[in-house]
């Protein structure tokens, strides 16, 4: 195993054991994150959004990961989350394939990419369903995201 792959699998171990702070060290100062549910998210916010979605989990999150491959400068994994939607306390299964580029022996950029729609499903029932393909639907998801870790980070300062 390569030491970008130890580092992938430090993160996703973290990340498995409830552990936002272990899964921040892996990240550079100048991360860049992007995702199809919280877009861009630039330093900071990468592990503001982390710490969110581990507290609201309350442990009731589970991450398995496999396929890590990485070189000196990108890296990949997959991964699957299963959790309980916050809002509509729903089961998510949300199967996840993951690209990193590395800088200084940390990752800083992080892009995961999913099925949104399949997401939206699962997270929202019948609304998901009929809406979750639509791009109006998924610009909703995001803005919704966005202003939930805003809020998170007035309050947690």
């Amino acid at each position: 195993m390569t030491e970008k792959e130890e580092l992938i699998q430090k993160f996703y171990t973290a990340f498995g054991n409830n552990d936002a702070k272990t899964m921040c060290e892996c990240y550079h100062p100048n991360i860049q994150f992007k995702d199809p549910v919280f877009g861009k998210l630039i330093g900071h916010d990468v592990c503001r959004m982390w710490q969110m979605l581990l507290e609201r989990s309350k442990g009731n999150i589970k991450i398995e990961f496999s396929d890590i491959q990485a070189n000196d400068y990108l890296g990949s994994a997959q991964w699957i989350a299963t959790y309980n939607f916050s809002k509509t306390n729903r089961l998510v299964v949300n199967r996840i394939f993951a690209q990193f580029q590395f800088a200084d022996g940390l990752i800083i950029k992080h892009t995961d990419s999913f099925d949104v729609w399949k997401w939206s499903k699962q997270a929202f029932g019948f609304k998901g369903y009929l809406l979750g393909w639509t791009g109006f639907m998924q610009k909703q998801i995001q803005k919704q995201a966005k202003t939930s870790l805003e809020r998170y980070n007035k309050t947690h300062i």
